[in-house]
């Protein structure tokens, strides 16, 4: 199945693999990008249909778009986001919403001062078997989760960024760029917990990067669940995720749910862009987005909804193996 958009002018921030993604998304709908940017003048000159810029700031001012999709590195964000809003240009971006306490609060006053919204691009949602598992566990009394993220990033991979693989950047390693899609699931299924108890470590790639390959963490108070992250596989696995009621095991795997003992087997209504371990949200969320852009009506995963996975992933690396709170808007 194939989305089609409205009628909205568009640019799209960060010309890399997922940019490029985001990018064939809005092409394909019939909503090309009226203005594209990137600091490698190479990747701007495959879209030769838009005006191609290398600085932000200055597309926002001349290409006065409707709405920008940021998908720059993470470290760049933050200030892009704001930018944006300020200027009442929708805005899209690419996970995680930040990198740091400091630009929550930040961008979360942006949203609330403009006319425009802001979405985040946690695209999982989307995912059949998740929103399966989200509807079948309403009104039920969950238990307890646990999810495994277990994958092969080498030092090639590395190397092909200098903001990978460093604090100030990337903002840490596995937890918040790889496995931050599946930390958000668990909480979005199971709910935000109060405190974690993580360890953090680099065991495979200490000569290359400064930030964790692998990271175990133990989330309670109110939401129990374990998880765990690697970096440091020969191969990629499949995600699982489980979570347990008080009467049942529910598994998660990419396309499938397992209910006790009965296999459900999902088909994606939307196609598959990029990596397949994006799974097929991408053009269904980005749909969704522009349709709020165009009734003015708030994203559903908006500032807060992305700020609550960066708050997990921040408090299990202050935790260092110690028991800390997570703080949640919501519950202060």
């Amino acid at each position: 199945m194939s989305v089609k958009f409205g009628e909205i002018k568009t640019a799209v921030a960060g010309l890399g693999v997922i940019g490029s993604v985001h990018a064939k998304i809005l092409q394909d709908g019939g909503m090309a990008p009226v203005a594209v940017c990137d600091v490698c003048t190479d990747k701007c000159a495959r879209y030769n249909y838009a005006a191609q810029y290398t600085d932000y700031y200055r597309m926002l001012d001349e290409s006065k778009p409707d709405a920008v999709h940021i998908c720059t590195p993470h470290y760049l964000h933050a200030d892009m986001i704001i930018a944006a809003l300020k200027r009442n240009i929708n805005v899209l971006c690419e996970k995680p919403l930040c990198i740091n306490k400091s630009d929550i609060n930040k961008i979360l006053a942006a949203e609330k001062e403009s006319k425009a919204i802001l979405g985040v691009c946690h695209q999982n949602r989307y995912n059949a078997e998740n929103r399966f598992v989200k509807d079948y566990l309403r009104g039920k009394t969950v238990v307890s989760g646990t999810a495994n993220v277990i994958w092969h990033r080498d030092k090639a991979y590395y190397r092909s960024g200098d903001w990978r693989g460093k604090k100030a950047t990337e903002g840490g390693g596995v937890l918040i760029n790889q496995a931050l899609h599946t930390l958000d699931i668990m909480q979005w299924l199971i709910g935000f917990p109060q405190y974690v108890t993580a360890c953090i470590s680099n065991l495979t790639l200490s000569d290359t990067i400064e930030t964790e390959d692998t990271a175990a963490a133990l989330f309670f108070g109110g939401a129990d669940f374990s998880f765990f992250a690697t970096n440091g596989s020969k191969s990629d696995f499949s995600v699982e995720v489980a979570v347990c009621t008080d009467k049942e095991q529910i598994k998660i795997l990419q396309g499938k749910a397992l209910i006790g003992d009965k296999l459900h087997a999902f088909t994606p209504d939307t196609r598959i862009f990029g990596k397949y371990c994006y799974g097929s949200g991408h053009e269904r969320l980005i749909a969704d987005f522009y349709e709020c852009a165009a009734s003015r009506k708030k994203f559903w995963i908006n500032g807060e909804e992305g700020a609550k996975v960066v708050r997990l992933i921040l408090a299990a690396y202050e935790s260092g193996g110690k028991t800390v709170g997570i703080f949640n808007a919501e519950r202060e």
